[in-house]
């Protein structure tokens, strides 16, 4: 039977099995707001290569099959570890059998980037709730995740009767070789609401515990990027000078100066690399930084690290699950790690003080964040260390990004944010803007900042995303982001074409830019229960409404 047959029949098997327990279950705990699970769980499941097997408690630890398991409540957290010296390991599922109530109100978070998917919604016990979850009970609201930075992909799912957290521990799509070390998979916190508190402020201080030591730039960032009027083409190292003087000019005079990102499209071939050139429109990257820090403004730049059409070893190249053109790097192989750390010191001694890594979730799994669900990634592949977590790859991976970066500020982008806090200043939180269709900048940009700006300083600087500013876009549309995002608190990055650059867009320039160089209070959504794109935002103690559809209202055909 291949294995994504049985992962789809092994992944919810044991919520089922569960059902025959039910009475068991309403016996632990009657229902209330705040359910607490900082106890041993009621069962765990290990789930093999080829097989389901439950796990038998002896002490503080489970185990059969070859596989152990410890979750012990230690003080306000449970870790888990896990042994596995031979047995072929893909999953952990550990169960709290309780009443969930009814009348939960429960927001999800993302594997990395959101999608315009990030909402409150009634209890649905199939709903895949990854790293961490909300749960508004009418007075307080409460938060169940696991620290950033774990060994694991983790997803949560509560439904009536219990609470489920599953532990991905494969090596990309088959089962990882632990051999005879202790796998620290994962740890558990919680957070109990208090009555009267805003659900946002109790999302920020739920972020705050499950990232405690966050990497935080030191002043705020912003500037511009020249990505949503150009795509990647007709752009050269003069043109990003002239925008360099158009930012220059519209930045305030304050020693916080703002970045300006050369995006896609500098490499010899566009979305990969090598990283070692700039094209012939950009014949010296190093000289371009000096005359971008010579006008005022910070140079910054944008890479895909694991993507090359440089000449490298086939062995050291990722096949399977949706990699069809085989030039993804395998970052387990030695060399390529040196390459990789190459490529970012390489960047880095150019001059440029702010770098952008693209990509790498998909190119780790093959999939986007918003195609993972229970799975993440397809059955059937692996990488050439089959010793580790793909959890612990990531992890390698952007610690040889972070160290090679030296002091630029580091962000990362269709990045697994819950795995990069601690290591990345700014982390890009949700998909693409557009500089063509304002509904995908509503529907990506005002989702993702409303329900991830808790988010905000405790994981890392979250970037919303660019305010595009293009002749496609009506005006009236991007004034309004571009004034929600620079008093928001968060990064602003503007991404303007000269062509619309008349007095009364600069002059909306000059104030946002002002208002973004300052720190400031985080935005608040006010309506974030009701809608998926909130309209109401509480900005520095005052109350704003943004109309984000306009006359026209949203429509799926854009010009």
């Amino acid at each position: 039977m291949p294995e994504s047959e049985i992962t789809r029949r092994t992944l919810f098997a044991a919520a089922a099995a569960l059902t025959a327990a039910k009475a068991a279950a309403q016996s632990v705990q009657p229902a209330a707001g705040f359910v607490d699970i900082l106890r041993p769980p009621d069962g765990v499941t290990a789930f093999l290569e080829n097989e389901r097997a439950p796990l038998v408690r002896t002490g503080p630890r489970w185990a059969g099959k070859g596989v152990s398991v410890e979750a012990e409540p230690r003080g306000a957290e449970i870790p888990i570890r896990i042994e596995a010296s031979q047995a072929p390991l893909m999953r952990v599922h550990l169960r709290w059998r309780v009443r969930v109530p009814l009348t939960w109100r429960v927001l999800n978070e993302q594997w990395e980037r959101s999608y315009g998917d990030l909402e409150w919604r009634g209890l649905l016990g199939e709903r895949v709730l990854p790293w961490y979850f909300l749960a508004f009970d009418g007075h307080a609201t409460h938060g169940y995740g696991v620290a950033t930075g774990g060994n694991s992909f983790a997803f949560w799912q509560a439904d009536p009767d219990g609470i489920s957290l599953w532990l991905d521990v494969r090596n990309g799509g088959g089962p990882v070789r632990l051999g005879d070390r202790v796998l620290e998979a994962a740890t558990v916190r919680t957070h109990r609401g208090a009555p009267g508190q805003s659900a946002f402020e109790s999302a920020r201080q739920f972020c705050r515990l499950l990232c405690p030591k966050p990497r935080l730039a030191a002043a705020p960032t912003y500037g511009a990027n020249n990505w949503y009027y150009a795509y990647g083409r007709n752009c050269s190292a003069a043109e990003i000078l002239r925008d360099s003087d158009i930012l220059q000019e519209l930045s305030p005079s304050s020693a916080n100066r703002p970045f300006m990102v050369i995006d896609d499209g500098w490499q010899p071939t566009n979305t990969s690399g090598p990283w070692d050139r700039g094209n012939a429109a950009f014949p010296d990257m190093a000289k371009l930084a000096a005359d971008m820090k010579n006008r005022g403004v910070r140079p910054g730049i944008w890479t895909r690290p694991l993507y090359t059409t440089a000449s490298i070893p086939e062995s050291a190249r990722l096949r399977g699950s949706g990699r069809r053109d085989g030039i993804t790097i395998d970052p387990t192989i030695p060399e390529m790690t040196d390459l990789i750390r190459q490529d970012t010191r390489r960047v880095a001694s150019w001059g440029y003080e702010l770098i952008k890594h693209d990509y790498s979730s998909f190119d780790l799994t093959g999939r986007w964040g918003f195609a993972m669900g229970a799975e993440l990634t397809d059955a059937g592949w692996h990488f050439a260390d089959r010793a580790k977590t793909t959890a612990e790859i990531t992890l390698a991976f952007y610690r040889t990004i972070r160290e090679a970066a030296g002091s630029a500020q580091v962000i990362g982008c269709n990045t697994f944010g819950h795995l990069g806090a601690g290591l990345f200043e700014l982390q890009r939180i949700g998909d693409d803007t557009s500089g063509r269709d304002f509904h995908r900048t509503r529907r990506m940009g005002v989702n993702t900042l409303a329900f991830r700006a808790p988010q905000h300083n405790t994981f890392f600087g979250a970037d919303a995303d660019c305010v595009p500013i293009t002749p496609e876009v009506p005006w009236d549309l991007s004034a309004r982001w571009l004034d929600l995002v620079a008093r928001s608190g968060t990064p602003l990055f503007v991404s303007a074409d000269p062509r619309t650059l008349d007095a009364e867009v600069k002059g909306a320039l000059r104030k946002a830019l002002a208002a973004a160089a300052r720190p400031q209070p985080v935005a608040e959504p006010l309506d974030w229960m009701e809608t998926t794109t909130p309209g109401r935002w509480r900005i520095q103690g005052g109350i704003v409404e943004y109309d984000w559809y306009g006359p026209d209202g949203g429509t799926p055909f854009p010009k």
